[in-house]
């Protein structure tokens, strides 16, 4: 049976990603650092060693394309670390910010980026809404990225403040993303985005598929967003 390193490298030479035996090595402790503390505290269903492979790291990397050399990044709803950090694996000239509502979340994300020697990461227990309104966060990044956080018209609340003019938001979502998109529309303007693309791909060799929303950042959010005290959510923009 092939070691995960193996079918790993297989899999990103499939995607057109070159890696090294260190970045390898990342991975190898990272899936080993989830399910040990996974056995605590309850940070992912996937446990099974090929479908965290394809499930996690595959899926958060799949849009690695859009990503620009030295981006400054911001993943809103980091959980166990996806989509950002297999992202940061594989682009360590990337800089991040990892926000997650949930202490016990963020000291595991601080472990696995010490554990794995990652660098220009910073990891912030906080609530996104609240994290947007302080100036050294606000429209300070190249790019912001979220999966399975909210629905679109929330998730586009969340993050689009992070996002500077010029810069991106993308979005992973589900194959049905239709309604989702079409009732965010208003919002996406509203908060200063414009939809760049819907991209569809799937995961080398399986017949999992990811659909990736991406926005533009075209003017600055205004001021009165993101709201507070879970508003985003119970009371989204129409």
């Amino acid at each position: 049976m092939k070691l995960m390193k193996d079918i790993l490298k297989h899999k990103l030479i499939e995607m057109g990603i070159e890696v090294n035996e260190e970045m390898l090595t990342q991975f190898e402790n990272y899936y080993n650092l989830l399910i040990e503390w996974n056995n605590k505290f309850n940070l992912t269903a996937i446990t099974e060693k090929s479908e965290v492979l394809d499930k996690h790291f595959i899926d958060s990397i799949l849009p690695y394309k859009h990503i620009p050399f030295g981006a400054t990044m911001c993943d809103i709803g980091s959980g166990a670390g996806f989509p950002a950090l297999p992202i940061k694996i594989i682009r360590p000239d990337i800089k991040l910010l990892l926000v997650d509502s949930l202490n016990k979340r963020v000291k595991f994300l601080e472990e696995i980026v010490r554990a794995l020697n990652l660098k220009n990461i910073k990891c912030v227990h906080a609530r996104a809404e609240d994290l947007a309104t302080k100036t050294e966060y606000r429209e300070q990044f190249d790019m912001c990225i979220a999966r399975a956080v909210a629905k679109l018209k929330t998730l586009s609340e969340y993050c689009l403040p992070f996002v500077k003019v010029g810069g991106k938001f993308i979005a992973y979502k589900s194959v049905d993303y239709g309604l989702e998109l079409n009732e965010s529309t208003n919002a996406i303007q509203i908060l200063g985005g414009k939809l760049d693309k819907v991209e569809l791909l799937t995961i080398p060799e399986t017949n999992i598929r990811r659909v990736f929303i991406i926005i533009n950042k075209v003017k600055s959010t205004p001021t009165k967003y993101p709201r507070l005290q879970n508003k985003p959510k119970d009371n989204p923009i129409i």
